[in-house]
């Protein structure tokens, strides 16, 4: 086994492996960014040395920089993690050239599985099941659109390069065929540098199942039964569960027997993802993912393994520990807590987490996070932020105890999508296992619904925040938030936003708290902080309510939802925001792909003028209404700064 290992990731892949590591006995070291320099990752770890600026193609991308790390620390083997460099051939080689070892398999393997088009070919050959589709070199757009008359729409134009739903478009009609294949070009140009595609059959309700598989250097290949990934956004895994659920027993030794069969064609070596589309009884390849998966511990839930210790112990020339995969025990259940807002597209949200907190790892339940309270989240790298995965003795149990995990987490500061994952868990649909890569647009309405008015619960437990001192004592009689006045009892006015709605509450005090006069009614309220939470007393009713405050937000959690809630200034005149209702602005920091009008131009509701890069997904800047381009603040390639402005509109 290795003495020295390094890790050139971070985030929670990058903790995981540190504490496989130092179970086994094995120095740990760190790389990081000028970002991370802070992270839990770094921390951690038994020694950690800087790579480079925040941004990965400046840091965890460079080859040069890893490997001197590896070479000052004495490191025997690099563990490359999810991401960044794990499906790169050329490091892997650059390990073998610098004396060491690679955790992962051999680069013609990752070569091979790593285009689309050549890895279909290469499982068509192997026997290996594939969608009807065209994976050739010929990559003129006329010859595209004649191979995609011929498969028949819908089609799906897939990166031949890349994964993670990037350069992905699904088309329905002919007419739609030249600007999606304009915009997974474009994508796949800028995720992975080369802009070639391939087409395949778009498959109605398909379900996303994989297997996941280990080999060895002595010839040895096992799988370790499924997964299903199917609820997904964005073309990205969102919920995860081992086994697959409702596969009949001759499907599910088909899918086994392919993922080996995958495997084998191609030499391999180390852990490895063969995923698959599943409609019905018919499985088809799709691709096959040479590294560790994010959804890897479901897989260890239901077998018992660590799988991040299978890949050292491989790594390092021995045999697999295993003959063949145990049963799997039980059902496990992983969740992708991310800071996103559902509710816009799911777009990343960027901040300081300035409350965090997971409920406590136990037997059926497991937390992996590469961050902590106070850290931000920035725009370099992808918005995960935790992973929840519990455990059951059957689905059922599992997802009950999922659903409890999630209603334990308090998270303040970003946007994340806490809320549609416990709509997600607890839906009806997703119980009964109705799952295919189209659930959560299928069931948007349920997972996303309107933004309901926040209820007088609300508003009176955001009033008692903001009445209460930040302190528990008063150390000066103008902090008093009692009403107190020299000549008689006086009132105070607070102004709360909800959303685009504002309401307007009148607060006076009372012999035991406050009256509040709220939208024509009059509730009174009383109550203190107390073990992380407000105990609120509305007109004698005693409430226990979780109320996070940021700055003037403040967040309140009741048992139906949360709403987050902004102390607005009363007394400031209306209409100091029209002025700025035609500009468009940056929503995150990130990198201006395209810039589609120009100034003088009409455009139209909907219209989409600007095309930007953030954490690794692709957002599109919209004319909010008609209007004309007054002014373009930014050009193609442009790096900016959350508020830039990215087109103003006249008339809008």
């Amino acid at each position: 086994m290795f003495r020295t290992l390094l890790i050139a990731n971070r985030g929670e892949i990058a903790c995981r492996v540190i504490r496989t590591a130092r179970r086994l006995g094995i120095r740990s070291v760190a790389v990081f960014s000028e970002a991370d320099a802070g992270a839990q990752h770094v921390a951690l770890a038994d020694e950690a040395h800087p790579i480079g600026p925040a941004r990965a193609s400046e840091s965890y991308l460079r080859i040069d920089r890893i490997l001197a790390a590896a070479q000052a620390s004495g490191a025997e083997a690099i563990h490359p993690g999810y991401g960044f460099l794990s499906e790169n051939a050329g490091f892997a080689e650059a390990c073998a050239g610098a004396g060491i070892a690679f955790v992962g398999p051999p680069p013609e393997a990752i070569r091979a599985m790593g285009s689309k088009a050549e890895s279909k070919q290469l499982m068509e050959a192997a026997g290996v099941p594939i969608v009807p589709g065209y994976h050739g070199e010929e990559q003129a757009e006329a010859h595209l659109a004649h191979q995609a008359a011929r498969i028949g729409f819908p089609i799906l134009i897939k990166a031949s390069a890349g994964g993670g739903g990037k350069g992905m478009r699904p088309v329905l009609r002919a007419e739609e065929f030249a600007a999606a294949l304009a915009g997974a070009r474009r994508e796949a140009k800028a995720a992975f540098g080369d802009d070639r595609v391939l087409l395949e059959r778009y498959l109605q309700r398909p379900r996303h199942v994989e297997v996941q598989v280990f080999a060895d250097r002595h010839g040895n290949t096992i799988h370790l039964h499924t997964r299903d990934c199917s609820v997904q956004r964005r073309h990205q895994k969102v919920l995860e569960e081992a086994p697959a659920p409702d596969l009949s027993p001759a499907l599910r030794a088909r899918l086994h027997e392919a993922a080996i069969a995958a495997a084998r064609a191609v030499g391999y070596v180390s852990a490895g993802t063969v995923e698959f589309i599943v409609e019905g009884e018919d499985a088809f390849f799709m691709e096959m993912n040479t590294r560790l998966q994010v959804e890897h511990p479901v897989t260890e839930m239901v077998t018992g393994l660590d799988l991040v210790e299978w890949q050292l112990r491989i790594a390092a020339g021995e045999a697999l520990p295993l003959p063949e995969a145990p049963a799997p025990h039980g059902h496990s259940v992983e969740v992708r807590l991310y800071a996103e807002d559902p509710a816009a597209d799911f777009r990343p949200s960027t901040g300081p987490l300035r409350r965090f907190a997971l409920p406590d790892p136990a037997p059926d339940l497991r937390i992996e996070s590469g961050v902590r309270q106070g850290d931000a989240i920035t725009p370099f790298y992808d918005p995960m932020i935790a992973k929840l995965v519990a455990w059951g003795g059957d689905r059922e149990a599992a997802l009950a105890r999922l659903g409890t995990a999630l209603d334990a987490c308090r998270i303040a500061g970003i946007t994340s999508n806490l809320g549609f994952l416990q709509r997600l868990v607890a839906h009806p649909a997703m119980r009964a296992a109705e799952l295919d890569t189209g659930f959560a647009t299928r069931f948007a309405a349920e997972l996303q619904p309107p933004r309901r008015p926040a209820p007088v619960l609300a508003l009176a437990a955001a009033a008692l925040e903001a009445l209460l001192p930040a302190t528990g004592t008063v150390a000066d009689p103008w902090d008093r938030r009692d009403g107190w006045r020299l000549q008689g009892q006086g009132s105070q006015l607070l102004l709360l936003a909800d959303g685009e709605a504002q309401h307007r509450l009148r607060l006076s005090h009372a012999a035991s708290g406050w009256r509040m006069a709220v939208e024509g009614a009059e509730v009174t309220l009383a109550g203190q902080r107390q073990d992380g939470a407000l105990h609120l007393v509305l007109d004698g009713v005693v409430h226990r309510i979780p109320v996070l405050r940021d700055g003037e937000a403040i967040q309140v959690m009741l048992p139906e939802g949360g709403w987050t809630l902004r102390l607005l200034d009363p007394y400031a005149p209306p209409g100091g925001e029209v002025a700025g209702q035609g500009r468009l602005a940056a929503p995150i920091p990130g990198r201006v792909v395209q810039v589609l009008v120009k100034e003088g131009e009409s455009v139209s509701r909907g219209q989409v003028l600007a095309v930007l890069e953030a954490m690794k997904t692709e957002l599109r800047i919209t004319a909010p209404a008609d209007g004309v381009v007054a002014h373009i603040g930014c050009a193609a390639g442009d790096t900016v700064e959350e508020g830039t402005e990215i087109v103003t509109l006249a008339g809008a």
